[in-house]
Protein backbone atom coordinates (compact mmCIF):
# COMPACT_ATOMS: atom_id res chain seq x y z
CA UNK A 1 0.00 0.00 0.00
CA UNK A 2 1.45 3.74 -0.89
CA UNK A 3 2.38 6.13 1.42
CA UNK A 4 -0.59 8.81 0.12
CA UNK A 5 -2.84 5.92 0.86
CA UNK A 6 -1.91 5.13 3.90
CA UNK A 7 -2.07 8.64 5.10
CA UNK A 8 -5.40 9.04 3.39
CA UNK A 9 -7.15 5.68 5.29
CA UNK A 10 -4.95 7.49 8.35
CA UNK A 11 -6.84 10.81 8.17
CA UNK A 12 -10.51 9.51 6.97
CA UNK A 13 -10.78 7.74 9.79
CA UNK A 14 -8.64 10.04 12.27
CA UNK A 15 -11.46 12.33 11.35
CA UNK A 16 -14.45 9.44 11.09
CA UNK A 17 -15.01 10.54 7.54
CA UNK A 18 -15.17 6.62 7.55
CA UNK A 19 -14.87 4.03 10.36
CA UNK A 20 -12.25 1.52 11.09
CA UNK A 21 -14.09 -1.22 9.89
CA UNK A 22 -15.06 0.57 6.35
CA UNK A 23 -11.38 1.17 6.05
CA UNK A 24 -9.89 -2.37 6.25
CA UNK A 25 -12.96 -3.90 4.00
CA UNK A 26 -11.89 -1.13 1.76
CA UNK A 27 -8.53 -2.19 1.81
CA UNK A 28 -9.24 -5.91 1.43
CA UNK A 29 -11.23 -5.16 -1.90
CA UNK A 30 -8.66 -2.72 -3.26
CA UNK A 31 -5.66 -4.49 -5.25
CA UNK A 32 -2.67 -3.84 -2.84
CA UNK A 33 -1.25 -1.45 -6.24
CA UNK A 34 -4.47 0.87 -5.76
CA UNK A 35 -3.13 4.60 -5.82
CA UNK A 36 -4.79 7.46 -4.19
CA UNK A 37 -7.16 8.44 -6.89
CA UNK A 38 -8.89 4.88 -6.95
CA UNK A 39 -9.05 4.73 -2.78
CA UNK A 40 -10.97 7.79 -2.66
CA UNK A 41 -12.64 7.38 -5.78
CA UNK A 42 -13.81 4.08 -4.11
CA UNK A 43 -14.88 5.98 -0.45
CA UNK A 44 -17.76 7.82 -3.17
CA UNK A 45 -18.38 5.13 -4.73
CA UNK A 46 -19.41 2.86 -2.00
CA UNK A 47 -21.08 5.71 -0.56
CA UNK A 48 -19.03 5.80 2.49
CA UNK A 49 -18.96 9.60 2.18
CA UNK A 50 -20.84 11.56 -0.05
CA UNK A 51 -19.11 15.09 0.64
CA UNK A 52 -16.47 14.85 -2.49
CA UNK A 53 -15.24 18.33 -0.52
CA UNK A 54 -13.65 17.06 2.33
CA UNK A 55 -13.07 13.66 0.65
CA UNK A 56 -11.11 15.94 -1.60
CA UNK A 57 -8.90 17.78 1.09
CA UNK A 58 -8.06 14.47 2.44
CA UNK A 59 -6.73 13.23 -0.47
CA UNK A 60 -4.77 16.51 -0.78
CA UNK A 61 -3.68 16.63 2.74
CA UNK A 62 -2.86 12.59 2.06
CA UNK A 63 -0.60 13.63 -0.90
CA UNK A 64 1.24 16.79 0.85
CA UNK A 65 2.16 14.53 3.99
CA UNK A 66 3.82 11.54 1.46
CA UNK A 67 5.45 14.05 -0.92
CA UNK A 68 7.29 15.14 2.42
CA UNK A 69 8.00 11.79 2.83
CA UNK A 70 6.01 11.69 6.22
CA UNK A 71 5.10 8.18 7.74
CA UNK A 72 2.00 7.90 9.56
CA UNK A 73 1.66 6.41 12.93
CA UNK A 74 0.77 2.80 13.29
CA UNK A 75 -0.60 2.19 16.62
CA UNK A 76 -0.88 -1.54 16.05
CA UNK A 77 2.81 -2.16 15.46
CA UNK A 78 3.86 -0.62 18.36
CA UNK A 79 1.22 -2.95 20.60
CA UNK A 80 2.53 -5.82 19.12
CA UNK A 81 6.68 -5.11 19.53
CA UNK A 82 8.23 -6.64 22.61
CA UNK A 83 8.95 -4.48 25.51
CA UNK A 84 12.51 -2.57 25.53
CA UNK A 85 14.85 -3.25 28.06
CA UNK A 86 14.88 -0.51 30.86
CA UNK A 87 17.03 2.56 30.34
CA UNK A 88 18.81 4.15 33.02
CA UNK A 89 17.65 7.51 32.32
CA UNK A 90 15.02 8.98 33.79
CA UNK A 91 11.58 8.93 32.76
CA UNK A 92 11.21 12.36 32.60
CA UNK A 93 13.33 12.97 29.64
CA UNK A 94 11.17 10.95 27.73
CA UNK A 95 8.13 12.81 26.02
CA UNK A 96 4.42 11.21 27.49
CA UNK A 97 1.97 11.72 24.73
CA UNK A 98 -1.27 10.41 25.62
CA UNK A 99 -4.14 10.63 23.08
CA UNK A 100 -7.15 12.44 24.48
CA UNK A 101 -10.65 11.98 22.88
CA UNK A 102 -11.34 11.61 19.29
CA UNK A 103 -9.09 14.35 18.46
CA UNK A 104 -6.56 11.61 18.91
CA UNK A 105 -5.07 15.32 21.16
CA UNK A 106 -1.89 14.67 23.57
CA UNK A 107 -2.50 15.32 27.44
CA UNK A 108 -0.69 19.01 27.33
CA UNK A 109 -1.58 19.39 30.98
CA UNK A 110 1.41 16.94 31.70
CA UNK A 111 4.27 19.47 30.03
CA UNK A 112 4.80 20.40 33.69
CA UNK A 113 6.88 18.03 34.62
CA UNK A 114 8.57 17.19 31.37
CA UNK A 115 11.72 17.96 29.98
CA UNK A 116 12.44 20.93 27.16
CA UNK A 117 12.83 18.12 24.28
CA UNK A 118 9.65 16.28 25.40
CA UNK A 119 7.31 19.41 25.79
CA UNK A 120 8.55 20.17 22.01
CA UNK A 121 7.31 16.60 21.04
CA UNK A 122 4.50 17.25 22.96
CA UNK A 123 3.94 21.00 20.85
CA UNK A 124 4.28 19.39 17.22
CA UNK A 125 1.88 16.47 18.29
CA UNK A 126 -0.70 18.82 19.47
CA UNK A 127 -0.63 21.24 16.49
CA UNK A 128 -0.38 17.76 14.21
CA UNK A 129 -3.57 16.51 16.03
CA UNK A 130 -5.07 19.97 15.70
CA UNK A 131 -4.74 19.86 11.84
CA UNK A 132 -5.99 16.15 11.35
CA UNK A 133 -9.13 17.36 13.09
CA UNK A 134 -9.32 19.99 10.29
CA UNK A 135 -9.24 22.82 12.95
CA UNK A 136 -8.43 26.85 12.43
CA UNK A 137 -7.02 27.08 15.56
CA UNK A 138 -5.33 25.83 18.77
CA UNK A 139 -5.90 27.59 22.19
CA UNK A 140 -3.17 27.12 24.83
CA UNK A 141 -3.56 29.21 27.61
CA UNK A 142 -3.24 29.20 31.62
CA UNK A 143 -5.94 28.78 33.51
CA UNK A 144 -7.92 26.88 31.07
CA UNK A 145 -8.03 23.63 29.50
CA UNK A 146 -6.87 23.46 25.75
CA UNK A 147 -9.34 24.00 23.17
CA UNK A 148 -9.70 24.00 19.63
CA UNK A 149 -11.50 26.08 17.06
CA UNK A 150 -13.31 24.04 14.38
CA UNK A 151 -15.63 25.48 11.82
CA UNK A 152 -16.01 28.41 13.96
CA UNK A 153 -17.15 26.59 17.33
CA UNK A 154 -15.18 25.79 20.53
CA UNK A 155 -14.43 22.63 21.52
CA UNK A 156 -12.81 22.21 24.70
CA UNK A 157 -9.89 19.88 25.04
CA UNK A 158 -10.44 18.36 28.68
CA UNK A 159 -12.01 20.39 31.70
CA UNK A 160 -8.37 20.52 33.42
CA UNK A 161 -6.77 24.06 33.61
CA UNK A 162 -3.38 24.04 32.41
CA UNK A 163 -0.97 25.53 35.12
CA UNK A 164 0.95 28.52 35.01
CA UNK A 165 4.31 26.60 34.44
CA UNK A 166 2.75 24.01 31.97
CA UNK A 167 1.42 26.90 29.76
CA UNK A 168 4.78 29.27 29.44
CA UNK A 169 6.76 25.65 28.82
CA UNK A 170 4.21 24.90 26.02
CA UNK A 171 4.06 27.98 24.61
CA UNK A 172 7.86 28.81 24.22
CA UNK A 173 8.59 25.31 23.45
CA UNK A 174 9.09 26.21 19.38
CA UNK A 175 10.40 29.67 19.44
CA UNK A 176 14.24 30.52 18.96
CA UNK A 177 16.01 31.70 21.47
CA UNK A 178 15.86 35.41 19.73
CA UNK A 179 12.28 35.15 19.78
CA UNK A 180 11.83 33.63 23.46
CA UNK A 181 13.48 36.76 24.73
CA UNK A 182 11.44 38.92 22.61
CA UNK A 183 8.62 37.18 23.84
CA UNK A 184 9.52 37.87 27.56
CA UNK A 185 10.78 41.53 27.31
CA UNK A 186 7.68 42.62 25.40
CA UNK A 187 5.22 40.35 26.65
CA UNK A 188 3.70 39.73 23.42
CA UNK A 189 4.69 38.21 19.94
CA UNK A 190 3.26 37.35 16.58
CA UNK A 191 5.08 35.27 14.55
CA UNK A 192 4.89 32.96 11.62
CA UNK A 193 5.77 29.46 12.65
CA UNK A 194 7.36 26.42 10.15
CA UNK A 195 8.59 23.06 11.67
CA UNK A 196 10.51 20.84 10.23
CA UNK A 197 7.92 18.80 8.51
CA UNK A 198 6.42 21.97 6.55
CA UNK A 199 3.80 22.64 8.51
CA UNK A 200 3.19 26.42 9.08
CA UNK A 201 1.15 28.53 11.95
CA UNK A 202 0.27 31.83 12.66
CA UNK A 203 1.97 31.76 16.17
CA UNK A 204 0.55 35.04 18.74
CA UNK A 205 1.71 35.04 22.72
CA UNK A 206 0.59 36.93 25.13
CA UNK A 207 0.90 37.39 29.04
CA UNK A 208 -2.33 37.88 30.96
CA UNK A 209 -3.08 37.41 35.06
CA UNK A 210 -3.45 33.51 34.93
CA UNK A 211 -0.33 33.21 33.09
CA UNK A 212 0.98 33.16 29.38
CA UNK A 213 -1.95 32.17 26.37
CA UNK A 214 -0.78 31.22 22.77
CA UNK A 215 -2.95 31.14 19.39
CA UNK A 216 -1.66 28.91 16.88
CA UNK A 217 -3.53 29.35 13.86
CA UNK A 218 -3.33 26.48 11.45
CA UNK A 219 -1.61 27.55 7.67
CA UNK A 220 -3.30 25.27 5.07
CA UNK A 221 -0.31 23.25 3.54
CA UNK A 222 -1.37 23.58 -0.15
CA UNK A 223 -2.20 27.27 -1.66
CA UNK A 224 -6.15 26.61 -3.04
CA UNK A 225 -7.62 28.06 -5.86
CA UNK A 226 -10.30 30.15 -6.29
CA UNK A 227 -12.31 27.21 -7.38
CA UNK A 228 -11.13 24.95 -4.91
CA UNK A 229 -12.18 27.36 -2.06
CA UNK A 230 -15.94 27.23 -2.82
CA UNK A 231 -16.00 30.28 -4.90
CA UNK A 232 -19.37 30.66 -7.12
CA UNK A 233 -18.78 32.84 -9.90
CA UNK A 234 -15.23 32.57 -9.33
CA UNK A 235 -13.80 33.84 -13.08
CA UNK A 236 -15.39 37.16 -12.42
CA UNK A 237 -12.87 37.65 -9.55
CA UNK A 238 -10.05 36.55 -11.75
CA UNK A 239 -11.06 38.78 -14.46
CA UNK A 240 -9.67 41.78 -11.93
CA UNK A 241 -6.10 39.56 -11.67
CA UNK A 242 -5.92 40.40 -14.88
CA UNK A 243 -5.50 44.37 -14.82
CA UNK A 244 -2.14 45.74 -14.47
CA UNK A 245 -2.90 48.68 -12.30
CA UNK A 246 -5.73 49.29 -9.86
CA UNK A 247 -6.69 48.57 -6.49
CA UNK A 248 -8.77 45.39 -5.28
CA UNK A 249 -9.63 45.10 -1.99
CA UNK A 250 -10.62 41.48 0.02
CA UNK A 251 -13.06 42.40 3.31
CA UNK A 252 -14.47 40.51 6.19
CA UNK A 253 -14.49 39.54 9.47
CA UNK A 254 -11.66 38.21 11.33
CA UNK A 255 -11.36 34.67 10.63
CA UNK A 256 -13.28 34.81 7.35
CA UNK A 257 -10.14 33.79 4.96
CA UNK A 258 -9.24 36.68 3.88
CA UNK A 259 -5.76 36.16 4.19
CA UNK A 260 -5.97 32.82 2.14
CA UNK A 261 -8.23 34.34 -0.69
CA UNK A 262 -4.78 36.27 -1.17
CA UNK A 263 -2.72 33.67 -1.25
CA UNK A 264 -4.92 32.58 -4.20
CA UNK A 265 -5.37 35.39 -5.94
CA UNK A 266 -1.11 36.01 -5.41
CA UNK A 267 -0.26 32.25 -6.62
CA UNK A 268 -2.70 32.78 -9.48
CA UNK A 269 -0.88 35.82 -11.11
CA UNK A 270 2.24 33.90 -10.47
CA UNK A 271 1.08 30.83 -12.69
CA UNK A 272 -0.23 33.13 -15.60
CA UNK A 273 1.97 36.61 -15.74
CA UNK A 274 5.38 37.54 -15.81
CA UNK A 275 5.55 39.95 -13.40
CA UNK A 276 7.37 41.12 -9.69
CA UNK A 277 5.27 40.82 -7.00
CA UNK A 278 5.90 42.48 -3.74
CA UNK A 279 4.19 41.10 -0.28
CA UNK A 280 4.04 42.72 3.01
CA UNK A 281 2.08 40.34 5.65
CA UNK A 282 2.42 40.57 9.12
CA UNK A 283 3.38 37.82 9.97
CA UNK A 284 3.94 35.80 6.61
CA UNK A 285 1.51 33.04 6.39
CA UNK A 286 1.81 31.49 3.13
CA UNK A 287 4.89 31.21 1.15
CA UNK A 288 5.66 31.13 -2.67
CA UNK A 289 7.40 29.70 -4.93
CA UNK A 290 8.65 31.93 -7.97
CA UNK A 291 6.83 30.74 -11.27
CA UNK A 292 6.24 33.15 -14.08
CA UNK A 293 7.00 36.04 -10.99
CA UNK A 294 9.27 37.20 -9.02
CA UNK A 295 7.49 36.42 -5.62
CA UNK A 296 9.04 38.82 -2.75
CA UNK A 297 7.47 38.77 0.74
CA UNK A 298 8.24 41.02 3.47
CA UNK A 299 7.04 40.68 7.13
CA UNK A 300 6.42 43.44 9.39
CA UNK A 301 8.35 43.23 12.29
CA UNK A 302 11.10 41.28 11.15
CA UNK A 303 11.78 42.73 7.45
CA UNK A 304 10.68 46.19 8.15
CA UNK A 305 9.25 47.77 10.81
CA UNK A 306 5.78 48.72 9.43
CA UNK A 307 3.38 48.38 6.36
CA UNK A 308 3.82 51.81 5.83
CA UNK A 309 7.87 52.09 5.75
CA UNK A 310 7.29 48.69 4.41
CA UNK A 311 5.19 50.25 0.95
CA UNK A 312 7.64 53.27 0.50
CA UNK A 313 10.17 50.65 0.00
CA UNK A 314 8.40 48.53 -2.35
CA UNK A 315 7.35 51.48 -4.33
CA UNK A 316 11.54 52.09 -5.05
CA UNK A 317 11.88 48.13 -5.60
CA UNK A 318 10.13 48.43 -9.21
CA UNK A 319 7.60 46.12 -8.41
CA UNK A 320 4.11 45.31 -10.63
CA UNK A 321 1.77 43.83 -8.18
CA UNK A 322 1.80 44.94 -4.10
CA UNK A 323 0.00 42.79 -1.86
CA UNK A 324 -0.59 44.29 1.90
CA UNK A 325 -1.69 42.35 4.42
CA UNK A 326 -4.02 44.78 5.92
CA UNK A 327 -4.79 48.57 5.13
CA UNK A 328 -5.03 49.82 8.76
CA UNK A 329 -3.79 53.57 9.20
CA UNK A 330 -4.20 56.48 6.93
CA UNK A 331 -0.79 56.48 5.45
CA UNK A 332 -0.78 53.22 4.16
CA UNK A 333 -4.37 53.66 2.87
CA UNK A 334 -3.20 56.97 0.95
CA UNK A 335 0.27 55.33 -0.23
CA UNK A 336 -2.14 52.35 -1.25
CA UNK A 337 -4.09 54.45 -3.07
CA UNK A 338 -1.22 56.48 -4.81
CA UNK A 339 0.27 52.96 -6.15
CA UNK A 340 -2.57 51.91 -7.77
CA UNK A 341 -3.17 55.10 -9.53
CA UNK A 342 0.67 55.52 -10.86
CA UNK A 343 0.68 52.60 -13.00
CA UNK A 344 0.92 49.29 -9.89
CA UNK A 345 -1.81 46.62 -9.10
CA UNK A 346 -2.54 46.79 -5.36
CA UNK A 347 -3.95 44.43 -3.23
CA UNK A 348 -5.24 44.81 0.24
CA UNK A 349 -7.72 43.70 3.27
CA UNK A 350 -9.60 45.70 5.59
CA UNK A 351 -12.35 44.22 7.93
CA UNK A 352 -15.48 45.75 6.58
CA UNK A 353 -18.82 43.67 5.84
CA UNK A 354 -19.61 44.91 2.59
CA UNK A 355 -18.88 47.60 -0.55
CA UNK A 356 -20.36 50.56 1.05
CA UNK A 357 -18.69 50.58 4.22
CA UNK A 358 -15.53 49.32 2.76
CA UNK A 359 -15.19 52.48 0.57
CA UNK A 360 -16.47 54.65 3.60
CA UNK A 361 -13.79 52.74 6.03
CA UNK A 362 -11.66 53.64 3.31
CA UNK A 363 -12.36 57.52 3.00
CA UNK A 364 -13.42 58.48 6.53
CA UNK A 365 -9.75 58.23 7.54
CA UNK A 366 -8.79 61.48 5.44
CA UNK A 367 -9.53 64.65 6.76
CA UNK A 368 -12.46 66.05 5.21
CA UNK A 369 -10.69 68.66 3.01
CA UNK A 370 -9.01 65.93 1.13
CA UNK A 371 -11.67 63.75 0.90
CA UNK A 372 -12.87 65.08 -2.34
CA UNK A 373 -8.95 64.36 -4.05
CA UNK A 374 -9.09 60.71 -2.53
CA UNK A 375 -13.01 60.12 -3.89
CA UNK A 376 -11.57 61.11 -7.16
CA UNK A 377 -8.51 59.03 -6.93
CA UNK A 378 -9.91 55.81 -5.49
CA UNK A 379 -12.64 56.31 -8.37
CA UNK A 380 -10.56 56.00 -10.78
CA UNK A 381 -8.17 53.49 -9.57
CA UNK A 382 -10.92 51.00 -8.19
CA UNK A 383 -10.88 47.48 -9.97
CA UNK A 384 -13.28 46.00 -7.48
CA UNK A 385 -14.64 44.95 -3.98
CA UNK A 386 -14.61 41.36 -2.77
CA UNK A 387 -16.51 40.56 0.64
CA UNK A 388 -16.45 37.46 1.74
CA UNK A 389 -17.94 35.08 4.92
CA UNK A 390 -17.13 32.06 6.05
CA UNK A 391 -20.89 30.09 7.54
CA UNK A 392 -21.81 26.46 8.05
CA UNK A 393 -22.47 23.76 5.88
CA UNK A 394 -26.11 22.10 5.35
CA UNK A 395 -24.16 18.72 6.29
CA UNK A 396 -22.54 20.12 9.42
CA UNK A 397 -18.93 19.26 7.98
CA UNK A 398 -17.36 22.30 7.60
CA UNK A 399 -18.13 26.02 6.24
CA UNK A 400 -18.46 27.53 2.63
CA UNK A 401 -17.72 31.03 1.66
CA UNK A 402 -20.44 33.38 0.90
CA UNK A 403 -19.09 36.17 -0.93
CA UNK A 404 -20.29 39.82 -3.10
CA UNK A 405 -18.53 41.37 -5.72
CA UNK A 406 -18.31 45.09 -6.68
CA UNK A 407 -16.41 45.83 -10.03
CA UNK A 408 -15.75 48.78 -11.23
CA UNK A 409 -17.51 50.96 -13.78
CA UNK A 410 -18.93 54.25 -14.59
CA UNK A 411 -21.56 54.20 -12.54
CA UNK A 412 -19.36 52.87 -9.74
CA UNK A 413 -16.45 55.90 -10.30
CA UNK A 414 -19.74 58.02 -10.38
CA UNK A 415 -20.77 56.95 -6.99
CA UNK A 416 -17.59 56.81 -5.40
CA UNK A 417 -16.94 60.85 -6.74
CA UNK A 418 -20.03 62.16 -5.41
CA UNK A 419 -19.87 59.87 -2.03
CA UNK A 420 -23.21 58.47 -2.47
CA UNK A 421 -22.00 54.94 -1.33
CA UNK A 422 -25.21 53.64 -0.18
CA UNK A 423 -26.35 53.67 -3.94
CA UNK A 424 -24.05 50.55 -4.63
CA UNK A 425 -26.35 47.98 -3.09
CA UNK A 426 -28.67 48.77 -6.29
CA UNK A 427 -25.65 49.16 -9.03
CA UNK A 428 -24.46 45.71 -7.49
CA UNK A 429 -27.80 44.20 -7.79
CA UNK A 430 -28.66 45.05 -11.78
CA UNK A 431 -24.46 44.77 -12.78
CA UNK A 432 -24.54 40.97 -12.78
CA UNK A 433 -24.02 41.31 -16.24
CA UNK A 434 -20.57 42.73 -15.14
CA UNK A 435 -19.93 40.20 -13.03
CA UNK A 436 -21.31 41.88 -9.97
CA UNK A 437 -23.34 39.56 -7.04
CA UNK A 438 -24.99 40.60 -3.87
CA UNK A 439 -24.06 38.71 -0.60
CA UNK A 440 -28.47 37.92 -0.76
CA UNK A 441 -27.42 36.39 -4.03
CA UNK A 442 -24.64 34.70 -2.73
CA UNK A 443 -26.98 32.61 0.33
CA UNK A 444 -29.54 32.11 -2.70
CA UNK A 445 -27.17 30.27 -5.01
CA UNK A 446 -25.64 28.32 -1.96
CA UNK A 447 -29.04 27.03 -0.92
CA UNK A 448 -30.08 25.94 -3.64
CA UNK A 449 -27.00 24.32 -4.68
CA UNK A 450 -27.96 21.88 -0.99
CA UNK A 451 -24.86 23.80 0.65
CA UNK A 452 -26.69 26.02 3.24
CA UNK A 453 -29.94 25.29 5.23
CA UNK A 454 -33.25 27.30 4.24
CA UNK A 455 -33.10 28.88 7.61
CA UNK A 456 -29.41 29.90 7.16
CA UNK A 457 -30.44 31.83 3.66
CA UNK A 458 -33.66 33.26 5.32
CA UNK A 459 -31.81 34.78 7.83
CA UNK A 460 -29.60 36.69 5.16
CA UNK A 461 -32.42 37.56 2.69
CA UNK A 462 -34.01 40.63 3.24
CA UNK A 463 -35.40 41.64 0.02
CA UNK A 464 -38.90 41.02 -0.98
CA UNK A 465 -37.90 40.08 -5.10
CA UNK A 466 -35.19 37.34 -3.45
CA UNK A 467 -37.30 35.62 -0.73
CA UNK A 468 -40.11 35.30 -2.90
CA UNK A 469 -37.57 33.24 -5.23
CA UNK A 470 -36.28 31.85 -2.27
CA UNK A 471 -39.43 30.26 -0.74
CA UNK A 472 -40.48 29.33 -4.48
CA UNK A 473 -37.08 26.95 -4.67
CA UNK A 474 -37.81 25.47 -1.11
CA UNK A 475 -41.58 24.78 -2.68
CA UNK A 476 -39.95 23.04 -5.46
CA UNK A 477 -37.59 21.38 -3.84
CA UNK A 478 -40.35 19.85 -0.96
CA UNK A 479 -42.36 18.64 -4.06
CA UNK A 480 -39.64 17.01 -5.60
CA UNK A 481 -40.19 13.04 -5.54
CA UNK A 482 -37.44 11.82 -3.51
CA UNK A 483 -36.79 8.70 -6.19
CA UNK A 484 -35.87 11.27 -8.63
CA UNK A 485 -33.30 12.58 -6.11
CA UNK A 486 -32.09 8.71 -5.95
CA UNK A 487 -31.46 8.24 -9.58
CA UNK A 488 -29.44 11.54 -10.37
CA UNK A 489 -27.28 10.15 -7.50
CA UNK A 490 -26.98 7.47 -9.15
CA UNK A 491 -26.21 8.43 -12.60
CA UNK A 492 -23.91 11.11 -11.29
CA UNK A 493 -21.90 8.29 -9.46
CA UNK A 494 -21.65 5.85 -12.82
CA UNK A 495 -20.43 8.80 -14.55
CA UNK A 496 -16.78 7.86 -13.49
CA UNK A 497 -15.82 11.74 -14.87
CA UNK A 498 -13.53 13.23 -12.41
CA UNK A 499 -13.03 16.38 -11.38
CA UNK A 500 -9.92 17.60 -9.33
CA UNK A 501 -8.93 14.36 -7.76
CA UNK A 502 -12.45 12.56 -8.74
CA UNK A 503 -15.58 12.94 -10.69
Amino acid sequence: MSLEVQWFLLLATSQQVITEDAAQQLTAALDAEADLMAVAQAVLDNNLCDDLEKVQALANEAYERAQRGEAPAQPDTAAEAPPEAPSAEPAVAEPVISAGGETGMPRLEDAEALSDAAVRELMMAALAAARAADASDLDVTAGVPPFLRRWQKIESLGTSPLSAAAALKLNTALLSEAQREEFLAAKDLSVGLELENGDRYRVNLIFHKEGVGGTYHIVPNRIRTLAELGFLGHESISKLLDFHNGLILVTGPTGCGKTTTLAAMVQAINEKRNDHIITLEDPIEFTFQCQGCNVTQRQVGRDTDSYASALKGALREDPDIIVIGELHDLETIEMAITAAETGHLVIGTLHTADAASTLNRLLDVFPPAQQPQIRAMTAESLRGVLCQRLVPRADGNGLVVAHALLVSSPAVGKIIREGRTFHLAGVMQTGSSQGMRTMETAFFDLFTKGLITDELALENIKSRDMLNRLKAKQQSLASAPADDDESEAQDQAGAGKKKGWFR
